[in-house]
């Protein structure tokens, strides 16, 4: 079986492009982000929406916190779960969801490999905090969650014009 099948979106040159723009472009824009917060460019708030600096070791929400390498295999894992996923989708749609999954854990897994103490033990840096939620989050985790958004909304809207179709051919037949 081929990784690519030949029905894949990725196929197609348009959406390969489509593609890697986002991934560069939440890339960029999280790891550009994430210095200016660091520097102290980025300060303040709105009320609503805070700079709040954190430093995650553990997954979503400092789960396994301090287990910083294990956390890294695992986002290891979990990447390679979503580039598969993306070779393999075959509407543009879904394939471009999952390409901000891809772009939010390429950004998230920089910063693991590339920020201190160093390969596979740095942490994600965190930077936006909600009025009335627990945890900060960055550009990389709003990418993953739009992205997961995006491929439920895809999968719906598929879904829905295959019960469609399947509804108008059995009453056309009757």
């Amino acid at each position: 079986m081929a990784v690519i099948p030949p029905q894949a979106a990725v196929r197609s040159p348009r959406a390969r492009w489509a593609m890697a723009g986002i991934v560069a472009l939440v890339v960029t824009a999280d790891q550009v982000t994430k210095s200016f917060v660091l520097t102290g460019r980025i300060a303040g708030g709105t009320g609503w929406a805070d700079v709040r600096l954190v430093r995650n070791t553990g997954s979503a929400g400092g789960l396994a916190a301090g287990h910083a390498v294990l956390v890294f295999l695992l986002a290891l894992a979990i990447t390679a779960v979503a580039v598969t996923l993306v070779l393999r989708a075959r509407r543009a749609a879904m394939a471009l969801a999952f390409s901000f999954v891809v772009a939010g854990a390429f950004g998230n897994l920089a910063d693991r490999v590339f920020r201190a103490p160093g390969l596979g033990r740095g942490a994600v840096v965190d930077w936006i905090h909600f009025a009335g939620r627990g945890g900060s989050l960055n550009l990389s985790d709003l990418a993953i969650n739009v992205g997961v958004l995006g491929a439920v909304i895809a999968m719906l809207a598929t879904r829905e014009k295959a019960g469609s179709t399947k509804a108008v051919g059995d009453t056309a037949g009757s």
